[in-house]
């Protein structure tokens, strides 16, 4: 049998030849009040004369429970059927005998699992796969996100994905963002939104779906929705459907609470290299976060631990910069003693108790960064676990990062668990030290302790976890429940919690009658979706607790959580989806959610994005522009125009060499750091050489347009090592180096590597990079700003502006300054290749010269410009 690979959105993928034929391929996916239950269905057929394999893959996340399976071959439904794993072995006990039977399931990097099946079709036969799954989606940083992955690998005739979202809240914001689109593509995604409603359909045409020149496809990659609803300073929004209620509680204008916090930094010779390097690059940026209200302190470690002062510190200028300079100086080796680090750190925090020297109402964390398994003093897990909870005694909060896969994740996760933490593993990759950034964001602001849901014992039954040591901004806090069949007209329920010096209560009441309506238009939800979700999170929270329990305690988790996993049949870790097939096939096989663990079971998928093979550069909506019809900028003129036609000859002809030696070889041109095209002027373009910079330059600013362009020129290079775009509106900066793009919004990074495509629609915003790595950042009412990892002559980052005229007469800055007026002198008399231009009273001289135009990416055309000296 020939076998190829067919994957298809989220993340469909086939195992075909090319006689296996996608004809259809929708993701329907219906987010109802956070709870997304998406639905992937693909069609095939196989036009060869003989039998072929198809395998049937789906990317889905790992915070999903896949809800059901099936395959309709020739009218027969083969259907996968969710049961208790032991129930399961037995099924397939034969075929784990013979080797055959490995999961179906498996980890495929950081947020995604891969559900896989094969199938044999026989001649002419048509297979339709059909896969459901369902998730929370949780909020985090301010928004919540939905990922899909679209990656067909062949053109289909019918491709169509559907995202409604449903929020009676209200959505405040909705962003898209894609690693795969083009223009071409771009017009086959429709986004349309009320107060309450939005839909997101993409369905492009098999044109649209070619590759430039070629005719395979260019979907490869992620389609992500993120957006936040509308929120106020009260108890949270209540919504009821089908007897049913959830709770969401993530108020706003609270004011956060100091913190006092401990890094705990591993320094074992494990660390040494990549990673040393990039926590320590992180830890210099989250020690500028920290509020000058916090109160902080470093502890380093491998085989014995040292604390970096006796005392916490107040978070003041002087000694973050202290810290800064402590952080840059910490090298790996040896090797790793968690046990004494740890307790050392509890250690400070109850010394500084005793003393009263925390901060009334403070908050106090301890977080822990170590890529390996404890090697000096104590290193048995169960004993250091133990050690850290008798210490902290509940006083304060563990959250442990395990960098890499070396580290045991279940010893990190159970420790952080028993403390009122969390863990979360950080992914060897190009952007760990983003990582360790977003998780410290993610906990850098807390706004409430000790909250607690408090509702009626005769409205309520079978209440999810109803309380919780900390809330964080950008996150929310989510309780569900079942309503009693004699519950009152009127449900109502507080929310009790301490802010930072005083104790505060949030109470709401709500119709039932009125709530329910709310979700009876069939067109949006799926029905009885409360309570799955209800049952979606009371099993999350069991499992959670499974791993503090007691070997007592953890049967009856255990058995609810099975049983809730069977009866709304969700494969859990508890549970296994036998997949059955046709007479004569070898095997049935099974499905089986993974676990994090500590072994590298998958390959680390990295954060940045995977990109689609394209070859037409995004513009941003416009075309590109020949070099000679660039469009006339509209800028008022001072003083006379700059020579107008073809510039003269730029240089006389060489001397011939003497007799006997070697002509030199004419040095190449190079590319400017920087070409601006002048006000008024169509043709010839200003070319800016920097010659002197001293720290970070403002490029360009203007208040008007609400942008700003900061970067730092390295002269002894001839290059930035950073250019930072910042805009006002929408509130986002991106950060550009000669590695990657980082986008900043709400505290929450996103990185992305050059010369893979990204195209991401932010109101106000869009962005845009092609395989050439030129990004650009557009909007109909602003200037467009382009960056580019130009690899040509004179290679380095390289900033190009559009849109020139959209300046306001406030622009400014070491560049703007060429868009408020130009006054040009007359032609130097013995060279008229010479001229003086005057910007705000300042002279320059320029000269032309021939340069290296790098606007279209490499290798780039000769022009001739204007060149200055800054």
């Amino acid at each position: 049998l020939t076998r190829l690979s067919h994957p298809g959105a989220p993340g469909v993928m086939y195992s075909v030849s090319n006689d296996i034929d996608i004809y259809s391929l929708t993701v329907d996916s219906r987010v109802s009040s956070r709870f997304a239950h998406t639905v992937v269905t693909s069609r095939v057929v196989n036009k060869a004369d003989v039998v072929q394999e198809a395998t049937f893959q789906v990317e889905l996340p790992k915070r999903a429970f896949i809800t059901n399976f099936s395959m309709i071959i020739d009218g027969v439904t083969y259907p996968g059927n969710i049961k208790e794993k032991a129930a399961a072995q037995e099924q397939y006990s034969t075929a784990v005998a013979r080797g055959e039977s490995a999961g179906l399931i498996k980890a495929t990097g950081r947020k995604m699992e891969q559900f896989q099946v094969s199938v044999n079709v026989a001649p002419s036969a048509k297979v339709t796969f059909e896969l459901v799954y369902e998730e929370l989606l949780k909020r985090r940083l301010e928004v919540y996100e939905l990922l899909l992955k679209v990656q067909p690998q062949q053109l289909v005739k019918h491709l169509q994905m559907d995202i409604h979202i449903f929020e009676p809240q209200g959505i405040s914001f909705l962003e898209t963002e894609s690693t795969f689109m083009t223009n071409e593509l771009a017009d086959a995604l429709t986004i349309s939104r009320n107060k309450t409603k939005a839909h997101i359909r993409f369905k492009p045409t098999l044109s649209q779906q070619k590759s430039p020149g070629q005719e395979d496809t260019v979907l490869n990659g992620n389609f992500i929705i993120r957006y936040d609803v509308n929120r106020t300073l009260s108890g949270g929004s209540i919504q009821i459907e089908n007897g049913y209620f959830v709770h969401y509680f993530a108020p706003e204008g609270l004011p956060t609470i100091p913190k006092n916090v401990i890094f705990v930094i591993d320094k074992s010779g494990s660390m040494l290299g990549r990673k040393i390097q990039q926590t320590r690059e992180a830890l210099i940026k989250i020690l500028d976060d920290l509020s000058p209200r916090d109160q902080f302190n470093l502890i380093s470690f491998s085989g014995d631990a040292t604390q970096w002062k006796p005392l916490l510190v107040p978070a003041s200028a002087e000694d973050v910069n202290q810290a800064r300079r402590y952080v840059a100086g910490i090298q790996a080796q040896g090797g790793t003693n968690i046990n004494d680090a740890m307790l050392m750190a509890v250690q400070l925090l109850s010394n500084a108790n005793r003393q009263e020297l925390l901060p009334a109402g403070s908050v106090s964390l301890i977080i822990l960064l170590t890529d390996g398994d404890p090697t000096v003093g104590e290193t048995n897990p169960a004993r250091i676990q133990k050690n850290v909870q008798e210490a902290i005694a509940g006083q304060y909060s563990l959250f442990c990062l395990g960098f890499g896969f070396d580290v045991s994740y279940a010893f990190l996760e159970k420790m952080a668990l028993d403390n009122g933490g969390l863990a979360r593993r950080i992914y060897e990759d190009s952007d760990s030290a983003l990582q360790l950034q977003d998780f410290y964001q993610e906990v850098a602001n807390p706004l409430l302790t000790a909250v607690t849901f408090e509702y009626p014992s005769n409205a309520v039954e079978e209440v999810s976890q109803d309380n919780f040591r900390l809330l964080f901004k950008g996150s929310e806090i989510v309780v569900a429940g079942k309503l009693q069949d004699q519950s009152p007209d009127v449900l109502s329920a507080k929310v009790r919690g301490h802010l930072h010096m005083q104790n505060i209560t949030f109470q709401t009441e709500i119709r039932v009658a009125e709530k329910e309506e709310e979700f009876q238009s069939p067109k949006y939800i799926f029905h009885s979706f409360m309570e799955r979700l209800w049952a979606y999170l009371t099993i999350q929270q069991l499992l959670e607790k499974m791993i503090l329990a007691s070997d007592a305690e953890k049967q009856a988790l255990e058995t609810r959580a099975l049983n809730l996993s069977l009866q709304y049949s969700f494969v859990t870790p508890l549970t296994s989806m036998v997949v059955t097939k046709p007479e004569g096939e070898e095997r049935s096989e099974v499905a089986e959610k993974p676990v994090e663990t500590g072994g590298c079971e998958s390959l680390p998928l990295s954060r940045f994005h995977t990109m689609g093979d394209r070859r037409s550069r995004l513009t941003g909506g416009k075309g590109r522009e020949g070099r000679g019809n660039q469009p006339r900028q509209t800028h008022p003129q001072v003083g006379c125009q700059p020579p107008s036609g073809p510039l003269p000859a730029l240089t006389s002809q060489p001397a011939l060499p003497a007799l006997g030696t070697t002509p030199a070889v004419p040095a190449p041109i190079q590319a400017p750091p920087v070409i601006l095209t002048l006000p008024g002027q169509s043709v010839n373009p200003l070319c800016v050489d920097i010659k002197h910079s001293q720290g970070p330059m403002n490029l360009l600013s203007d208040p008007d347009q609400g942008v700003e362009v900061t970067g730092q020129y390295e002269t002894e290079k001839a290059q930035f090592s950073w250019i930072e775009v910042t805009f006002k509106n929408p509130q986002l900066q991106v950060r550009a180096s000669p590695e990657h793009v980082v986008v900043t919004r709400n505290r929450r990074n996103s990185a992305y590597k050059w010369k893979e495509t990204l195209f991401s629609v932010t109101p106000g915003l869009n962005m845009t990079m092609d395989k050439a790595g030129l990004l650009l950042l557009s909007s109909p009412d602003k200037v467009t700003i382009g960056l580019l990892p130009w690899d040509g002559p004179g290679e380095g980052l390289r900033l190009l502006l559009r849109d020139t005229d959209r300046f306001s007469s406030h622009v400014g800055g070491t560049l703007g300054q060429f868009y408020q007026g130009v006054l040009w002198g007359p032609p130097a008399a013995a060279d008229d290749s010479r001229r003086t231009l005057s910007v705000q009273g300042r002279d320059y001289s320029a000269t032309r010269l021939l340069k290296l135009d790098y606007q279209e990416g490499s290798p780039g055309t000769e022009i001739s410009c204007w060149s200055v000296e800054l």
